[in-house]
């Protein structure tokens, strides 16, 4: 895949503009499409530097900079000690889903957390295998039944049997299938009826893991989970300088925690002044 730096497309754009007349403004908007930003928030973007009427380069990058600052949203989840905090993570597969969940896992338990983990992709060949050696490796529990179980049905034990050993967090896996998108959104909805039964809503979240280089794709698969049953937060994966900001700005959700390697401690908070340096740094 092609980088999309797009400091350096803004970069050229000034450079190359004798003043700031509509072809300036047309070029921005041209660019902020090319980024994902999608027609709508390329035009208000473009329409909001205007009105702020920049007259020098540093001018044009604090303008864009505070715009964009303010259009990526960000969500602390970090669960709570003395309560049963429940995590449905989704996601398409091959997003690294499974692996960000093992991840979440090892950052609670040292965090003195008691983590459960709870298999509820019971659809892919090989997701129950993955999750119980991320369990043996990270020294947690992992509640699973056979593949093929219900989802739902694993997920309803997970709660059991945290509830009866007192632990604090369960992350729950989920199928990622999207051959046949009505059956999984039904199986999602069910699931998340019983975790609302079981669960405080205040210690529930449904938390969408993205790759972050994707763009279109992660806007499509936002829009699809958070229809079916409502996304509180987004975990982005292969995430590094080269994301693409427009996909996160058009998709609205807020984000969670980056993945930015394969080991268990390569996940950590989304840092929007860290992630901003990277974007607009040429």
């Amino acid at each position: 895949m092609k980088n999309f730096k797009i400091s350096q497309k803004l970069a050229k754009l000034f450079h190359l503009s004798k003043e700031l007349d509509e072809d300036f403004y047309e070029s921005l908007e041209d660019i902020l499409i090319e980024g994902d930003f999608g027609p709508k928030n390329a035009m208000m973007i473009s329409d909001e530097v205007r009105d702020k009427k920049p007259k020098t380069k540093e001018d044009f990058d604090k303008i864009i900079r505070e715009l964009l600052t303010n259009k990526i949203k960000t969500a602390d989840i970090e669960p709570e000690h003395g309560v049963l905090n429940l995590y449905l993570i989704l996601g398409v597969n091959g997003v690294g889903k499974t692996t960000s969940i093992a991840k979440l896992a090892s950052r609670y338990k040292k965090e003195n957390f008691n983590v459960v983990m709870a298999a509820g992709d019971t659809f892919r060949a090989g997701a129950i295998n993955q999750l119980i050696t991320h369990g043996e490796r990270t020294g947690i529990r992992v509640v699973h039944q056979n593949e093929g179980s219900d989802s739902a049905a694993v997920i309803y034990d997970a709660v059991s049997s945290a509830v009866s050993k007192k632990d604090d967090v369960i992350l729950c896996d989920t199928a990622g299938r999207m051959h046949n998108r009505e059956n999984l959104m039904k199986e999602l909805q069910k699931i998340d009826k019983i975790a609302r039964k079981r669960v405080d809503s205040a210690h529930y979240k449904k938390i969408l893991v993205i790759d972050a280089t994707t763009g279109q794709n992660a806007i499509s698969q936002g829009e699809l989970f958070n229809k079916a049953i409502g996304i509180d937060a987004l975990i982005l994966t292969k995430y590094d300088s080269t994301s693409k900001a427009g996909a996160l700005v058009q998709l609205g959700l807020p984000i969670a925690y980056v993945g930015t390697g394969e080991g268990y401690d390569d996940i950590h908070p989304f840092d929007k002044e860290e992630f901003m340096d990277s974007l607009l740094s040429n």
